[in-house]
């Protein structure tokens, strides 16, 4: 949350050091005034070109929580998980972390923002037809 896309190079290189070549990089989100998270799309593009290609996933759930400055707990946008990782796996992401409950209305920790159990088979089958489809496609390069 406090490391830029490009930055995240280093970590990956310090890894890679010690002879760990198996690096996934997580996006959960960054700061953004008070109390909110955003994700930046292009972010993940840069954090596997400077990673030298390692795979890149998106906590979407963690993306979605709300802090509450004067309370326990953080609160959550729930409703938005489905429209966020479809926007993710457009970019052609290795992956997804979600937090899925039974009762997220009574979990014991990040219930706003997790996603309903009984809703977690549909969304992976929308998440993998859309993951199927950005990955259908050549590559395209816009920078020339």
């Amino acid at each position: 949350q406090f490391v830029s896309p490009g930055q995240m190079g280093n970590i990956v290189d310090k890894f890679k050091e010690g002879g760990n070549e198996k690096v996934i990089l997580c996006d959960r989100g960054a700061n953004f005034g008070y109390d909110n998270l955003v994700v930046d799309m292009l972010g993940f593009s840069i954090m596997k070109k400077v990673s030298g290609n390692s795979p890149v996933i998106f906590d979407v759930t963690h993306a979605l929580q709300c802090r509450d400055p004067f309370g326990a707990a953080s609160g959550g946008r729930r409703a938005q998980v489905a429209e966020l990782a479809r926007a993710g796996m457009a970019v052609g992401l290795a992956g997804l972390f979600i937090e899925a409950h039974p009762d997220p209305e009574h979990a014991k920790c990040d219930g706003p923002s997790a996603l309903p159990l009984a809703k977690l088979e549909p969304f992976l089958k929308q998440m993998k037809a859309i993951d199927d489809l950005v990955k259908g496609f050549e590559e395209l390069d816009t920078s020339k």
